[in-house]
């Protein structure tokens, strides 16, 4: 029997239960649609961490005090040691590192006439908008001199600026109080929207960190120190140059380890994306027993049909086809109830894709290869659990299917 005859008699045995063919194909619609339409955010989110990371500065080198690792990443998120301003000087001498800016955070109350906030404030220098490659919407950063001098100054993110003096007003030269200080605003941010870490940019508060350590925390240590590498094939060796001189500065003998840690922003997006893609693999997984229950559902049908048309596969039989004839008859209905309902599926998860981005604002990139691999895989299981029913077919005895009523 010639394929295209073979794939006509396939077709006209679904059409005949039309019904029972869709709801065969819908367990193949939902598992690939899930499977794509989960890749597809997972990839999706990954995508949008990584613009964050880089969003967040050029060819950056990070230092945290602590020590810690997580996934075999370092974090850096502990609070055991201590990085001093000596520590930055010290790293400025090192010529793979272009900018290095002190940083320490606070969060106070923001006043303004009559309007106020409560806002993140991150005392800085000011090769700080150099590593962020952060442009100013109006006005200008604050100067090395108002960090040496620790100088009453502030630059608004421009949500805050928006708050407290109007939208789109300039509010140079104007002032601002946090605690008992009024501040004198030098200038505002560009908009630069999320961080890596989730947080608006544009929400923060920026003064010399020697304003924020001697008026507002009270305290000489730093909570991180920022840095950019020359350049991007430099950062491995800012990043290991930078540990050797901090090492030498905290007097960390041979065989001690490390009392800060450094990341690079490679670490930082293979951290981030490292748990993205564990949980994209793990709901995908989860799709994909959908997947396992549709083939199962086409095995179970498949099985149905062969004893439905036994007197009909004895007839053929008698009337001289072969086994395998009939093999290849009821295998090729199996790999057609697949391949349609994985077209379908493929074409639905594009669509919940879609929808999701639309509905939710959720970033979804659908890979090509993963379209590929969910349309393999419905032939896969069209093949896999239609060979037995169609085995059993093809081994019936034409005289006994005859007589079966």
């Amino acid at each position: 029997m010639s394929i295209l005859m073979t794939f006509h008699i396939a077709i006209k045995a679904l059409n005949r239960n039309k019904m029972r063919t869709m709801l065969t194909m819908l367990g193949m619609i939902i598992g690939v649609g899930a499977v794509i339409t989960m890749v597809a955010l997972g990839r999706g989110a990954q995508a949008t961490i990584e613009d964050q990371i880089k969003g967040a500065g050029t060819n950056t080198v990070t230092v945290f005090p602590g020590f810690s690792m997580t996934m075999g990443v370092s974090m850096g998120q502990g609070w055991s040691s201590r990085l001093m301003p000596a520590d930055a000087v010290a790293l400025r001498a090192l010529p793979d590192l272009a900018y290095v800016a002190e940083a320490i955070n606070t969060r106070q109350q923001i006043i303004a006439s009559t309007q106020n906030t409560n806002s993140s404030i991150l005392g800085t220098n000011v090769d700080f908008v150099s590593i962020k490659s952060w442009p100013m919407k109006f006005g200008a950063f604050f100067t090395e001199q108002d960090v040496q001098s620790a100088a009453k100054v502030v630059a608004l993110g421009v949500n805050v600026s928006d708050l407290l003096f109007g939208l789109g007003v300039d509010p140079t030269g104007e002032s601002v109080r946090v605690r008992n200080h009024v501040m004198k605003v030098v200038g505002v941010m560009a908009p630069k929207g999320a961080s890596s870490s989730g947080q608006n940019q544009d929400d923060q508060v920026f003064m010399p960190y020697t304003t924020v350590q001697k008026k507002l925390v009270g305290q000489p240590q730093l909570h991180y120190i920022m840095a950019s590498a020359t350049s991007g094939d430099r950062m491995a060796q800012a990043s290991s140059a930078a540990k050797d001189t901090l090492r030498t500065t905290h007097n960390l003998g041979l065989g001690q380890e490390d009392d800060f840690s450094v990341m690079t922003q490679d670490d930082m997006v293979a951290m981030r994306t490292q748990t993205t893609s564990t949980l994209t693999s793990l709901l995908a997984a989860i799709a994909g027993v959908s997947l396992l229950v549709g083939g199962i559902g086409i095995m179970n049908i498949m099985l149905v049909t062969v004893s439905e048309r036994t007197r009909e596969i004895g007839l053929r039989l008698a009337i001289g086809a072969r086994g395998s004839d009939v093999l290849y008859q009821f295998l090729v209905e199996a790999v057609l109830i697949s391949l349609v309902g994985g077209g379908l599926g493929i074409a639905a998860g594009f669509g919940a894709a879609e929808f999701m981005m639309w509905f939710r604002a959720w970033p979804a990139e659908v890979p090509t290869d993963t379209v590929f691999m969910a349309f393999g895989v419905a032939a896969g299981i069209g093949i896999f659990f239609g060979y037995y029913p169609a085995q059993k077919a093809a081994r019936l005895d034409p005289i006994e299917a005859l007589r079966f009523e």
